[in-house]
Protein backbone atom coordinates (compact mmCIF):
# COMPACT_ATOMS: atom_id res chain seq x y z
CA UNK A 1 0.00 0.00 0.00
CA UNK A 2 1.18 3.33 -0.56
CA UNK A 3 2.21 5.56 2.56
CA UNK A 4 0.15 8.53 2.68
CA UNK A 5 -0.26 10.03 6.16
CA UNK A 6 2.32 9.76 9.17
CA UNK A 7 0.77 9.45 13.17
CA UNK A 8 2.96 12.00 15.26
CA UNK A 9 3.31 11.23 19.34
CA UNK A 10 4.37 14.84 20.60
CA UNK A 11 6.51 13.84 23.97
CA UNK A 12 9.78 12.81 23.51
CA UNK A 13 8.93 12.11 20.01
CA UNK A 14 8.74 15.81 18.67
CA UNK A 15 9.70 17.82 22.20
CA UNK A 16 12.06 16.49 25.38
CA UNK A 17 9.73 16.62 27.72
CA UNK A 18 9.38 13.26 29.03
CA UNK A 19 11.51 14.12 32.33
CA UNK A 20 9.53 17.36 32.55
CA UNK A 21 6.44 15.25 32.84
CA UNK A 22 8.17 12.80 35.41
CA UNK A 23 9.04 15.80 37.35
CA UNK A 24 5.40 17.42 37.14
CA UNK A 25 3.69 13.92 38.13
CA UNK A 26 6.50 13.51 41.42
CA UNK A 27 5.41 17.35 42.75
CA UNK A 28 1.38 16.68 41.84
CA UNK A 29 1.87 13.87 43.83
CA UNK A 30 3.69 15.74 46.72
CA UNK A 31 1.43 18.36 46.73
CA UNK A 32 -1.50 15.82 47.94
CA UNK A 33 0.65 14.24 50.48
CA UNK A 34 2.10 11.51 48.32
CA UNK A 35 5.85 10.61 47.79
CA UNK A 36 6.51 9.08 44.54
CA UNK A 37 10.05 8.58 43.51
CA UNK A 38 11.35 10.54 39.87
CA UNK A 39 12.57 7.20 38.82
CA UNK A 40 9.11 5.13 40.15
CA UNK A 41 7.20 7.26 37.76
CA UNK A 42 9.50 8.31 34.37
CA UNK A 43 9.78 4.46 33.09
CA UNK A 44 5.66 5.17 32.53
CA UNK A 45 6.14 8.54 30.89
CA UNK A 46 3.99 8.13 27.26
CA UNK A 47 1.17 6.77 29.18
CA UNK A 48 -1.76 8.53 30.57
CA UNK A 49 -2.99 9.40 33.88
CA UNK A 50 -5.36 6.79 33.60
CA UNK A 51 -2.36 4.57 33.72
CA UNK A 52 0.28 6.31 36.16
CA UNK A 53 -1.91 7.44 38.86
CA UNK A 54 -3.51 3.87 39.99
CA UNK A 55 0.24 2.19 39.21
CA UNK A 56 1.85 4.77 41.42
CA UNK A 57 -0.91 4.72 44.48
CA UNK A 58 -3.27 1.99 44.62
CA UNK A 59 -6.32 3.11 44.89
CA UNK A 60 -6.75 6.28 43.15
CA UNK A 61 -8.20 7.30 39.56
CA UNK A 62 -7.58 10.39 37.69
CA UNK A 63 -11.32 10.31 37.94
CA UNK A 64 -12.06 11.29 41.44
CA UNK A 65 -10.87 12.17 44.62
CA UNK A 66 -7.10 12.56 45.13
CA UNK A 67 -6.10 11.38 42.12
CA UNK A 68 -8.51 13.72 39.93
CA UNK A 69 -6.62 16.71 41.90
CA UNK A 70 -3.22 15.03 41.10
CA UNK A 71 -3.66 15.02 37.66
CA UNK A 72 -5.25 18.55 37.25
CA UNK A 73 -2.50 20.10 39.34
CA UNK A 74 0.31 17.93 36.64
CA UNK A 75 -1.71 19.51 33.83
CA UNK A 76 -1.16 23.23 35.30
CA UNK A 77 2.18 22.37 35.88
CA UNK A 78 2.63 21.34 32.03
CA UNK A 79 1.24 24.08 30.95
CA UNK A 80 2.45 27.11 32.88
CA UNK A 81 5.78 25.58 34.11
CA UNK A 82 7.13 23.49 32.36
CA UNK A 83 6.09 23.87 28.89
CA UNK A 84 8.02 27.12 28.70
CA UNK A 85 11.17 25.87 29.01
CA UNK A 86 11.01 22.97 26.78
CA UNK A 87 13.22 22.18 24.14
CA UNK A 88 12.33 20.54 20.48
CA UNK A 89 13.75 17.69 19.94
CA UNK A 90 17.02 17.54 17.04
CA UNK A 91 15.42 17.78 13.25
CA UNK A 92 11.54 17.91 14.56
CA UNK A 93 10.42 21.03 12.57
CA UNK A 94 12.88 19.89 9.15
CA UNK A 95 11.45 16.38 9.20
CA UNK A 96 7.80 17.73 9.24
CA UNK A 97 8.61 19.84 6.67
CA UNK A 98 10.28 17.35 4.40
CA UNK A 99 7.11 15.14 4.94
CA UNK A 100 5.04 17.92 3.93
CA UNK A 101 6.75 18.38 1.16
CA UNK A 102 6.43 14.50 -0.39
CA UNK A 103 2.84 15.12 0.22
CA UNK A 104 2.01 12.85 3.63
CA UNK A 105 -0.82 14.40 5.49
CA UNK A 106 0.37 14.56 9.00
CA UNK A 107 -1.87 14.39 12.61
CA UNK A 108 -0.98 14.15 16.19
CA UNK A 109 -1.88 11.05 18.33
CA UNK A 110 -0.94 12.25 21.97
CA UNK A 111 -2.70 11.48 25.53
CA UNK A 112 -2.77 15.11 26.27
CA UNK A 113 -5.16 17.49 26.89
CA UNK A 114 -5.79 19.53 24.05
CA UNK A 115 -5.03 23.01 26.31
CA UNK A 116 -1.61 20.81 27.20
CA UNK A 117 -1.08 20.26 23.38
CA UNK A 118 -1.08 24.03 22.58
CA UNK A 119 1.90 24.65 24.64
CA UNK A 120 3.83 21.55 24.03
CA UNK A 121 3.87 22.27 19.80
CA UNK A 122 4.98 25.42 20.37
CA UNK A 123 8.00 24.19 22.28
CA UNK A 124 8.77 21.55 19.49
CA UNK A 125 8.54 25.25 17.13
CA UNK A 126 6.03 23.41 15.09
CA UNK A 127 2.39 24.85 15.97
CA UNK A 128 2.16 26.53 12.90
CA UNK A 129 2.84 23.02 10.73
CA UNK A 130 0.12 20.68 12.72
CA UNK A 131 -3.55 21.33 12.52
CA UNK A 132 -5.12 17.52 13.04
CA UNK A 133 -5.14 15.69 16.53
CA UNK A 134 -6.27 12.83 18.24
CA UNK A 135 -6.07 13.83 22.03
CA UNK A 136 -7.14 12.60 25.39
CA UNK A 137 -10.81 13.70 24.74
CA UNK A 138 -11.24 11.47 21.71
CA UNK A 139 -10.10 8.22 24.05
CA UNK A 140 -11.59 6.41 26.95
CA UNK A 141 -8.28 4.67 27.71
CA UNK A 142 -4.54 5.98 27.25
CA UNK A 143 -1.22 4.10 25.69
CA UNK A 144 -0.95 1.06 25.07
CA UNK A 145 -4.26 1.05 24.36
CA UNK A 146 -5.16 1.55 20.97
CA UNK A 147 -7.84 4.15 21.12
CA UNK A 148 -5.43 6.73 20.41
CA UNK A 149 -4.22 5.11 17.35
CA UNK A 150 -7.84 4.46 16.55
CA UNK A 151 -9.13 7.95 17.13
CA UNK A 152 -5.92 8.97 14.55
CA UNK A 153 -6.78 6.72 11.36
CA UNK A 154 -10.57 7.32 12.04
CA UNK A 155 -9.78 11.16 11.08
CA UNK A 156 -7.79 10.30 8.85
CA UNK A 157 -9.97 7.73 6.97
CA UNK A 158 -7.19 5.96 5.86
CA UNK A 159 -6.62 2.07 6.37
CA UNK A 160 -3.45 1.17 8.59
CA UNK A 161 -1.53 -0.01 5.74
CA UNK A 162 -1.28 3.34 4.82
CA UNK A 163 0.23 4.94 7.87
CA UNK A 164 3.27 5.11 9.83
CA UNK A 165 3.51 6.58 13.00
CA UNK A 166 6.58 7.84 15.08
CA UNK A 167 6.76 8.01 18.18
CA UNK A 168 9.47 7.15 21.47
CA UNK A 169 8.17 4.97 23.79
CA UNK A 170 7.34 1.08 24.23
CA UNK A 171 3.62 2.24 24.96
CA UNK A 172 3.55 4.32 21.53
CA UNK A 173 5.09 0.86 19.90
CA UNK A 174 2.47 -1.27 21.50
CA UNK A 175 -0.90 0.83 20.78
CA UNK A 176 0.25 1.31 17.38
CA UNK A 177 0.55 -2.73 16.78
CA UNK A 178 -2.70 -3.11 18.31
CA UNK A 179 -3.58 -0.95 15.02
CA UNK A 180 -1.63 -2.99 12.48
CA UNK A 181 0.48 0.49 12.15
CA UNK A 182 4.60 -0.04 12.07
CA UNK A 183 6.24 2.43 14.05
CA UNK A 184 9.45 4.41 13.31
CA UNK A 185 11.18 4.95 16.96
CA UNK A 186 13.44 7.66 18.22
CA UNK A 187 15.82 7.45 21.54
CA UNK A 188 15.31 10.76 22.31
CA UNK A 189 12.81 9.48 25.00
CA UNK A 190 15.54 7.98 26.38
CA UNK A 191 13.97 4.26 26.20
CA UNK A 192 16.99 1.63 25.40
CA UNK A 193 16.93 -0.17 22.13
CA UNK A 194 15.53 -3.59 23.83
CA UNK A 195 12.13 -1.74 25.08
CA UNK A 196 11.99 0.00 21.45
CA UNK A 197 12.59 -3.76 19.46
CA UNK A 198 9.28 -3.83 18.24
CA UNK A 199 9.20 -0.75 15.94
CA UNK A 200 9.79 -1.22 12.49
CA UNK A 201 13.02 1.06 12.43
CA UNK A 202 14.98 3.04 15.49
CA UNK A 203 17.00 6.30 14.98
CA UNK A 204 18.46 8.93 17.52
CA UNK A 205 15.96 11.81 16.75
CA UNK A 206 14.20 13.46 14.26
CA UNK A 207 16.97 14.55 12.58
CA UNK A 208 19.02 11.21 11.87
CA UNK A 209 15.42 9.83 10.12
CA UNK A 210 15.92 13.15 8.37
CA UNK A 211 19.39 12.35 7.34
CA UNK A 212 18.54 8.71 6.60
CA UNK A 213 14.71 9.53 4.86
CA UNK A 214 15.35 8.09 1.98
CA UNK A 215 16.06 4.84 3.01
CA UNK A 216 13.56 4.97 6.17
CA UNK A 217 9.65 3.69 5.72
CA UNK A 218 9.02 6.98 4.78
CA UNK A 219 11.28 7.11 1.86
CA UNK A 220 10.05 3.97 0.12
CA UNK A 221 6.60 5.12 0.23
CA UNK A 222 5.15 1.65 0.26
CA UNK A 223 4.25 -0.11 3.29
CA UNK A 224 4.27 -4.19 3.38
CA UNK A 225 0.86 -5.13 4.47
CA UNK A 226 0.96 -6.55 8.25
Amino acid sequence: MKLQAVILDVDGTLVLSNDAHAQAWVEAFATYGYNVPFEKVRPLIGMGGDKVIPQMVSGLSDEAGDGKKIAQRRKELIINRFSPTLAPAPGSRELLLKMQQEGLRLIIATSATTEELSGLLKAAQVDDLLDEAATSSDAEASKPEPDIVEAALSKLKLEASQVVMLADTPYDIEAAGKCGVPVIAFRCGDFDDALLANAAEIYDHPADLLAHYDDSLLGKKELVAR
